[in-house]
């Protein structure tokens, strides 16, 4: 009846494989490996980039060295919180714990700006 020698039995239709995680999506790991470590390498790239045109003498003015600098952090930010902290793949609950975080951090900032107008007569500010 239980013989340990036996076979298994064949896995009910719509059961997961055992290889598979609960929720059914089969992992690649060396897929994955290899994403990360494009990942990395293009993080690394846009790091050296920012630093190279901190260095380069762009324009008359600070406006266009500024304006790229922020736009390859933007894609820097992007890649870092979308595939290695993994926000591309989250489920809703992570993005409102996300959003009431930046509305509460947006609103701390807002009543610190707010509270620079309203010091105590006589108080002196340097």
């Amino acid at each position: 009846m239980n013989d340990p020698k036996a076979e298994p039995s064949q896995p009910v239709h719509g059961a997961a494989p055992a290889h598979a995680p609960a929720d059914g999506h089969v992992i690649d790991f060396n897929r994955y490996i290899r994403l990360c470590a494009l990942v990395f390498l293009v993080v690394l790239c846009t790091t050296s980039a920012m630093v190279a045109t901190s260095f380069a003498h762009i324009g008359e003015g600070w406006t266009l060295k500024v304006t790229l600098i922020l736009a390859i952090a933007v894609v820097n930010a992007f890649l870092v919180a979308g595939y290695l902290m993994h926000l591309l793949s989250e489920k809703k609950l992570i993005y409102t714990v996300l959003a009431f975080t930046v509305c509460f951090a947006i609103g701390l900032m807002g009543l610190t700006l707010w509270a620079m107008a309203g010091f105590p007569p006589g108080t002196a500010s340097h």
